[in-house]
């Protein structure tokens, strides 16, 4: 199993008044959940066997993350049926979204992005 790409990762924390504004990534985050757990099950019994880097799942973490549940998931099948035996593979990381509005934790799920208070200026 090759490791997630610095850039799943974040240092933001999820705090509970977020829970609102949270609501609508939750689908995401039972996505990016269900991609830790086969990374953690699933994947290491494969070992790496992926002509990408990074790895498709790994990829997948990375599309979910910056895509969404949906459209992330789409681009991870894709990139699941270009890793074949006949592809040049190669670099290949996730496009970041343009419009990315949220934070990532520690452990790569997606939280709001918390506005910094300005203390008297």
């Amino acid at each position: 199993m090759s490791a997630l790409p610095s850039y799943a990762f974040g240092t933001a924390r999820f705090h509970a008044s977020d829970v609102l504004r949270g609501v609508l990534l939750i689908p995401r985050n039972a996505v990016l959940a269900f991609l830790v757990a086969y990374r953690a099950v699933i994947s290491p019994m494969y070992g790496d066997v992926c002509r990408y880097y990074p790895s498709c799942s790994a990829y997948a973490v990375g599309a979910v993350q910056q895509h969404g549940a949906l459209w992330g998931t789409v681009l991870s099948a894709w990139r699941i049926l270009r890793c074949n035996p006949w592809s040049g593979g190669g670099v290949d990381d996730v496009r970041p979204h343009a419009h990315f509005r949220y934070e990532l934790t520690r452990r790569g799920f997606v939280v709001p992005a918390r506005k910094e208070l300005n203390s008297g200026s």
